[in-house]
């Protein structure tokens, strides 16, 4: 199992590990900074750097077997030399990680303002969606003008951990339909916007809601009778 440093501290930016593995599934690492795709949230991509000065771009990060964390490379980058033991330096692209970090924080704010279970996530850098299992009819203007709110209270985001035996004594906690709480090693986090918001959530998130800045809703779509997609992006500055 790969240690994840991301999921104690997001605005990790890099860390030393040491290469376990790299093959045609990708170059595991015994800790990364990397966030593999999942939840909905994108994979972070970024470098590997090596004490002899080489550079091994990484294009996107994915989960494993059994906990495994994999990088993937860029398509043409040379894998020769790379055996078990290596030290390195994993880099994420703090640009693209911080973009995932603020729309996936104000999706948790979209969860306070629409109180209707989520079917459907899409968080990348350039936008973020949420796909609400309801009917009635959503105005984009007054969304917007309530995530501007939230973000303008500038409220706490932190985490904690409960037991799985905890979660199924509190299902109200889970929102999403359509991906469960990560599960497997006996404990769930949960993600809390202080005042706002409380679900289990395994991704990468901003500190306080005024790190998101402004994001508008540039979207919502009726996708079936019961399902209304709403769909953000970053105001233009």
């Amino acid at each position: 199992m790969t240690i994840d440093l991301f999921r104690e501290d997001a605005t990790l930016r890099e860390c030393s590990a040491t290469l376990l593995r790299a093959d045609e599934r990708g170059l595991l690492l015994d800790r990364t900074v990397f966030y593999p795709q999942g939840g909905g949230q994108a994979g972070d991509a970024g470098e590997l750097r090596l004490a002899d000065g080489r550079v091994i771009a990484i294009a996107d990060t994915k989960k494993g077997e059994g906990g495994e964390i994999l990088h993937i490379p860029a398509p043409g980058v040379a894998l020769d030399g790379l055996g078990s033991g290596l030290a390195v330096t994993a880099v994420i692209d703090w640009q693209r990680r911080f973009a995932h970090m603020r729309f996936h924080t104000a999706t948790h704010l979209l969860c306070a303002l629409i109180p209707h279970p989520v079917d459907g996530c899409s968080i990348t850098a350039g936008y973020a969606r949420l796909d609400f299992h309801m009917n009635e009819p959503l105005d984009k203007e007054a969304i917007t003008a309530g995530i501007a709110r939230l973000v303008a209270g500038a409220h706490p985001v932190g985490h904690s951990w409960i037991s799985d035996e905890e979660l199924d004594a509190n299902p109200g906690l889970v929102r999403s339909m359509s991906v469960q709480p990560p599960r497997g090693t006996g404990r769930v986090r949960l993600l809390k916007i202080e005042g706002v918001d409380l679900q289990p959530c395994g991704g990468t998130h901003v500190s306080n809601t005024a790190d998101i800045g402004a994001v508008v809703v540039t979207k919502i779509e009726k996708k079936s009778a019961m399902t209304r997609r709403v769909v953000l992006g970053f105001a233009p500055s």
